[in-house]
């Protein structure tokens, strides 16, 4: 079983301040929109996600369906997959897929409190 795209998504109190400090790390924004406040960044196939008044905790993310470039990978585990299978080890499932099919998310958090966030964009 295959994660997909790893990121970690920050939970930032100025949008336009945080990505002028990443793009002084080298990132550069691949995606989203400061209206709707959120961007994407990559350097390389390092993945940030900055998040404003969307998340409490900084939260890493696995986006099955996705790789590190945000393209469609080939052969992925759906999260409703995932979620199963992690419900099937004893992991707790904070926020569970509502969906049937397509896009979905779910939230867990590893046994120190960090949340870890599920994110399947692809419908098929």
């Amino acid at each position: 079983m295959h994660v997909g795209a790893f990121s970690i998504s920050l939970a930032v109190k100025d949008l336009a301040t945080s990505r002028d400090f990443y793009e002084k790390l080298g990132f550069s924004v691949f995606a989203g929109e400061m209206e709707h406040k959120f961007l994407m960044l990559n350097n390389g196939e390092h993945v940030i996600g900055l998040f404003q008044d969307m998340f409490e905790l900084n939260t890493l993310t696995f986006n099955p369906g996705w790789d590190q470039t945000g393209q469609n990978a080939e052969g992925f585990t759906d999260v409703r997959q995932w979620q199963a299978h992690l419900q099937q080890q004893g992991v707790t499932i904070d926020q569970e897929v509502t969906s049937e099919s397509g896009a979905g998310f779910f939230l867990v958090h590893d046994p120190d409190g960090n949340p870890i966030l599920f994110d399947q964009h692809r419908a098929d």
